[in-house]
């Protein structure tokens, strides 16, 4: 029970930043396909599957409460007064966790470099959306204290490609939020709701709702993509991965009041260092939890 909640919150503390997945957290932390099996009981057919799925993912929701909540306490003010040492935080999370899970897929990812092109791909695609999402002018960030019907159904249809990145072990859904300007609005109408402030629920519904039907739609085609054709998918995850250092550095653009861009200049290299600690810990922790319970196994 406590190993899964420390799960739940670890996974919080990645989805609620732009970098590192939810998906990745999983992966690196060695709970990634219970948690894949958990989520496809849960919306599958068989009572049995979909009790065992909801008890799992329970144990891992209240930890990822616990982490959403402070994340949200955390993040909301750090963002606007120290943006660049963020980004530069979130950009060594990714950067470390790339090399993570190609080492742990190296068995994998041997003798099938025809597959790099999905790489490319991937890579492609999240920085075309961060340059459409800053070169267009008719993208704004969502106003949750004003909500229109099409504000609503963009967070809708944002909760939905955000929650399917967030499963994946590569692009974060958070840096969906933030090519889609949804991110820092999020942040804010979060931190009210923990204030006892309800105007922004609204929205925050439609973001759920799409979490929801997100997860109902891919996770029978993820988990079936990973089984069948894992090399093919690991190598485009690894281009959402390096194409998510884009986003990231692009982060500034999109907030209420664009900065420019992270660039040499405004780079943090503490904080980049931080950020590939902290995955070093994790996956440190990694080990020492299965350890564990290889000696919880054998009754030592």
């Amino acid at each position: 029970m406590i190993v899964k909640v420390f799960h739940g919150f670890c996974m919080a503390l990645a989805d609620s930043v732009p970098g590192v997945s939810g998906g990745t957290v999983a992966f690196i932390l060695g709970f990634y396909e219970p948690f894949l099996n958990a989520l496809h009981g849960l919306f599958g057919k068989d009572p049995a599957a979909r009790r065992g799925g909801f008890v799992y993912l329970a144990k891992l929701g209240v930890g990822w409460c616990l982490g959403l909540g402070v994340s949200v306490v955390v993040l909301t003010n750090l963002y606007h007064t120290e943006t660049y040492l963020l980004s530069s935080l979130f950009l060594g999370l990714t950067a470390a966790s790339l090399p993570f899970i190609l080492f742990r897929e190296r068995g994998v990812l041997a003798g099938r470099l025809s597959r790099l092109p999905l790489a490319v791909l991937g890579c492609g695609l999240v920085c075309a959306l961060s340059l459409l999402r800053r070169m267009s002018t008719t993208i704004s960030g969502v106003d949750y204290l004003d909500l229109s019907v099409g504000e609503g159904i963009y967070l809708f249809l944002a909760g939905a490609l955000a929650i399917t990145a967030m499963v994946l072990p590569g692009i974060s859904g958070s840096t969906l939020l933030l090519i889609f300007g949804v991110y820092v609005p999020t942040l804010h109408a979060l931190r009210g709701l923990l204030d006892g402030d309800f105007s922004a629920l609204p929205g925050l519904v439609m973001l759920c709702l799409g979490v929801l039907a997100g997860v109902g739609v891919s996770i029978r085609g993820i988990r079936a993509a990973l089984r069948r054709h894992r090399a093919a998918m690991m190598y485009f995850i690894a281009g959402l991965m390096a194409g998510s250092l884009f986003a990231i550095a692009m982060g500034p653009t999109t907030l209420p009041q664009p900065q420019p861009a992270l660039d040499l200049g405004t780079f943090h290299l503490p904080g980049f260092l931080a950020g590939i600690l902290i995955l070093v810990a994790l996956e440190r922790l990694r080990v020492v939890i299965a350890c564990r319970e290889r000696r919880a196994r054998q009754g030592l």
